[in-house]
C-alpha cells in the first residue's frame, strides 16, 4: 500500500517535515540501511589496515594513492547524471498511474444508455461491465507481480468470477502468440451491437458514446502494456549505477584520513569517522534508490501501486452502478434554498474567519489612477500631438515618409495613382493666374535654389506629390547665386510646408469632394483596345541630351548633358511641389553634390499650362493613353496635331520637346494616332 502522509503536512509550520523523519515504512532508512552499513564497514576496514598493518613504505604509497583518488573523484558528474535520471523516472511513474484503467466513466454511460429493468436488461448491463473488468484484470495480471501472485492461472480468474467456463474455452481456443487482454473488449462491442438491435440502446448516438468510452478504457490497458514492454533504456540505467558506485568506491580510498605528521595539504586533522563522506553517500545513493523504486511501480515495494485494491474497488463499484443503482432515484423535493436568490451555506466556528476575507475582484481592482489622467482626449488633439512629436524628431518623420513613399513591386500602380491624384488636387485648387502670366526659366524664378532647404522640406506630406527623376545623388554643384536668395526661398518653403501641415480634417474632406467632382468631368468613354503600359519608350543614344530629368522622370540613371551650366527646368505650380534641377555632368563635381542641390519648391506661374482643359479628342479612333501622367516623345509637327491638352516643359530644341499629359484618376484620355506618324508607338 502506498504510504500516505498528506494529512500530516496539510499545514506548513515550524519543522513540519520533522515528524516524517521518524517514519520507517517507505522511508529511506529502510531502503538504504544495508548499503550504508556495507560502505561504512569497508571504509573502517581500509582505515584500520592503513593505520596498523602497513609498513612505512607502504603507508607512503597508500597516501599518494589516496591523494590521487581524492583529486580525480570530482570528475565524475554525479549531480548531473542522477538529476536527469530521477526526473525521467518520476515523470514516467506518474504517467503509468494515469494510465490505469478505471471503469467510472464507462459505468455511468452504460447505466444511462442501456435501458431495461427486466432480467434481460440487467443481464446485459452486468455482462458488459464484467467484460470491461476482465480486460483490466488481464492487463494488470500481465504487468503487476502482486496481481499475478493473486491470479497465477486462468483457472483462478474463472474461480474469482471474472470469467465463465464457456468464455474460458473461447479465450483458449483463439490461437495467438500475443497477449489477449483485448478479447473481452471485442465481446463488449458485439454484445453492445446486439443490445442496439434489440432496442435496449435507443439511438446510435448512445451506442457511439458507449463505444468511445470503451475505446478510451482499452487504450489505457494498451498503454500499461507498452509501459511494461518499453522500459527506461538499459544503457542509461547502467551509466547512472556505475557512476554512483564507482564514485563511492574511489571515496573509500580517497577520503581516508592520512597521517598529519606528513603535512599533506588538507590533511591537518585526523578523524576516524568521515562524517561528510557518509552524508554524501546517504544522499547520492538514496537518490539512486528513489529511482530504483519508482522505475517499476507495479511491484511489491512500500510505495508501489496497490493494484489488488484497485481491482476490488473497480469491480464492486462498477457492478453496483449498473445493477443495484439502475433506476434508483431519491424522491425529488425542493432544496432549502428554493426561494433564496443568494444561497450561502453555513460556516462552523472553525471556518468563520473565511467570511472576513473580501472576495477577489481582479488584480487591477485596487489600482489608483490620477484624476487628471482620467479625462478622455479628443482625437484632433491626439493627431496634433503626433504631428508635433514628428517635428521634434525630424529624423524619425523623414524615415517614416521615405518608407511610405518608397516604391514596391505590389504598390507601384497604387502609388502612381495617389501621386497623380494629389497633383490634380493641388492644381485645381490653385487660383487662376492673370492673362499675362507665363512660365519662364530665367533667373527670376529659376535661381531659387533652396540652399537653406533640406530633405525634410523637400519631401511632401500624404496629400502632396514628389516629382523626382534623379537617378543618383551624384552630380555637379550649380553656379553660385546672389546672396540672400537662398534664405528667402527657405523661409517661403517653410511657410508653405507649415500651411500644408496645419490643414484641418474638414478642409481635407472638402478637397476630396471637390476632387471627386472634377474627376467626373474628366471621364471619357473607355476605348475597346487595351491600355498601353505605364513605362515610356527607351531613348536612343543620340537623343539622350534632348530631355531633362524633370521632363522624363525615372528615365535617367545620371543627370543629362545640358548646354548651359546654370539652366534648369521648373515645373509650374502655386502649391509647394518638388522641382528637380538639371545640371551638366562634370567629373569634378560628382563627389561634392548633396541632396539639397536636387530639391526645391517653386510656385506655379502659368496656371493655364499646368491645368488641362477637359475636352474630348476629335479623333475617336486614336490609341489609348495611360491613366497616369506618362511622358510621350514626338516631333514638333505632332505637337500641333495632338488633340488632348498637354503641358510642355522644354529646355532643348523644339523637335525634342516632352509632352506630359495630365489626366485624373479614373479618366481615360485617347491619344490620336497622328502623334506617331511613323507608327513608332512603342507603348
Amino acid at each position: 500500500m502506498t504510504v500516505t502522509y498528506t494529512g500530516r503536512v496539510a499545514n506548513a509550520r515550524f519543522c513540519g517535515f520533522s515528524k516524517l523523519l521518524l517514519a520507517w515504512k517507505g522511508s529511506i532508512y529502510k531502503v538504504l540501511y544495508k548499503e550504508f552499513l556495507a560502505f561504512f564497514a569497508m571504509y573502517t576496514a581500509i582505515s584500520i589496515t592503513y593505520r596498523f598493518f602497513l609498513l612505512d613504505d607502504h603507508k607512503r604509497y597508500f597516501e599518494k594513492l589516496a591523494i590521487y583518488c581524492n583529486h580525480y573523484a570530482s570528475l565524475i558528474p554525479m549531480s548531473f547524471v542522477l538529476g536527469f535520471y530521477v526526473t525521467l523516472v518520476v515523470n514516467r511513474w506518474w504517467s503509468q498511474y494515469t494510465c490505469i484503467p478505471l471503469p467510472d466513466r464507462l459505468m455511468c454511460v452504460l447505466s444511462g444508455g442501456l435501458q431495461g429493468g427486466d432480467e434481460r436488461g440487467r443481464l446485459l448491463r452486468r455482462t458488459l461491465m464484467r467484460y470491461a473488468s476482465l480486460s483490466a484484470l488481464l492487463i494488470l495480471r500481465s504487468v503487476s507481480t502482486a496481481v499475478f501472485k493473486r491470479f497465477p492461472t486462468i483457472d483462478h480468474v474463472v474461480e474469482a468470477g471474472f470469467m465463465t467456463r464457456d468464455e474460458r474455452k473461447k479465450f483458449e481456443n483463439l490461437q495467438s502468440p500475443y497477449n489477449k487482454y483485448w478479447m473481452p473488449c471485442v465481446w463488449f462491442t458485439n454484445l453492445a451491437a446486439v443490445a442496439r438491435c434489440e432496442g435496449r440502446i435507443k439511438d446510435d448516438n448512445t451506442l457511439k458514446l458507449l463505444l468511445e468510452e470503451l475505446n478510451a478504457f482499452r487504450g489505457n490497458c494498451s498503454m500499461l502494456f507498452h509501459y511494461d514492454m518499453i522500459s527506461v533504456p538499459l544503457v542509461y540505467t547502467q551509466v547512472v549505477t556505475l557512476a554512483v558506485y564507482s564514485f563511492f568506491f574511489v571515496c573509500l580510498i580517497g577520503r581516508q584520513f592520512l597521517d598529519p605528521t606528513q603535512e599533506y595539504q588538507g590533511h591537518d586533522l585526523d578523524l576516524y569517522v568521515p562524517i561528510f563522506t557518509l552524508l554524501q553517500f546517504f544522499f547520492y545513493t538514496g537518490w539512486l534508490k528513489v529511482a530504483e523504486q519508482l522505475v517499476n511501480p507495479f511491484g511489491e515495494d512500500d510505495d508501489d501501486f496497490e493494484t489488488n485494491w484497485l481491482i476490488d474497488r473497480n469491480f464492486q463499484v462498477s457492478m453496483m452502478a449498473v445493477d443495484e443503482m439502475y433506476g434508483d432515484l431519491p424522491v425529488l423535493e425542493r432544496d432549502r434554498y428554493w426561494n433564496d436568490s443568494n444561497p450561502r451555506p453555513p460556516y462552523t466556528a472553525a471556518t468563520l474567519f473565511v467570511l472576513r476575507k473580501p472576495s477577489f475582484q481582479g488584480s487591477t481592482f485596487d489600482m489608483a489612477v490620477p484624476k487628471e489622467e482620467m479625462h478622455f482626449q479628443p482625437l484632433e488633439d491626439i493627431a496634433e500631438n503626433l504631428e508635433e512629436s514628428g517635428r521634434r524628431h525630424p529624423n524619425h518623420a523623414l524615415l517614416s515618409r521615405l518608407l511610405n513613399v518608397a516604391p514596391s513591386p505590389t504598390g507601384l500602380v497604387g502609388g502612381a495613382i495617389r501621386r497623380t491624384s494629389a497633383q490634380l488636387q493641388r492644381l485645381t485648387r490653385s487660383p487662376s493666374p492673370g492673362p499675362g502670366s507665363s512660365v519662364s526659366t530665367d533667373d527670376s524664378d529659376g535661381d531659387d535654389d533652396g540652399g537653406g532647404s533640406s530633405m525634410h522640406s523637400a519631401l511632401c506630406q500624404d496629400t502632396q506629390s514628389t516629382i523626382c527623376s534623379c537617378g543618383e545623388f551624384a552630380g555637379p554643384r550649380p553656379a553660385p547665386r546672389p546672396a540672400g536668395e537662398g534664405e528667402r526661398e527657405g523661409e517661403t518653403e517653410k511657410d508653405d510646408a507649415n500651411h500644408w501641415q496645419s490643414r484641418t480634417e474638414k478642409e481635407k474632406r472638402d478637397e476630396k469632394e471637390e476632387y471627386e467632382n472634377k474627376k467626373e468631368a474628366f471621364k471619357v468613354k473607355a476605348p475597346a483596345t487595351p491600355p498601353p503600359p505605364f513605362l515610356p519608350p527607351p531613348l536612343k543614344p543620340q537623343d539622350s541630351t534632348a530631355y531633362t530629368a524633370a521632363q522624363a522622370p525615372g528615365l535617367f540613371r545620371h543627370p543629362p548633358q545640358r548646354r548651359a551650366s546654370n539652366q534648369f527646368t521648373a515645373i509650374p505650380s502655386r502649391s509647394p511641389v518638388l522641382r528637380v534641377k538639371d545640371y551638366p555632368t562634370s567629373p569634378r563635381a560628382t563627389s561634392s553634390s548633396s541632396i539639397q542641390d536636387f530639391f526645391s519648391f517653386k510656385p506655379i506661374g502659368d496656371q493655364s499650362r499646368a491645368t488641362p482643359t477637359p475636352t474630348k479628342p476629335a479623333n475617336e479612333s486614336g490609341s489609348r493613353q495611360s491613366l497616369l501622367t506618362v511622358p510621350t516623345f514626338s516631333s514638333a509637327g505632332s505637337q500641333e496635331r495632338a488633340s488632348p491638352p498637354i503641358t510642355t516643359a522644354c529646355s532643348t530644341p523644339a523637335n525634342h520637346c516632352q509632352h506630359s499629359q495630365n489626366v485624373s484618376v479614373g479618366s481615360e484620355v485617347q491619344q490620336p494616332a497622328q502623334l506617331f506618324p511613323n507608327g513608332e508607338n512603342n507603348y
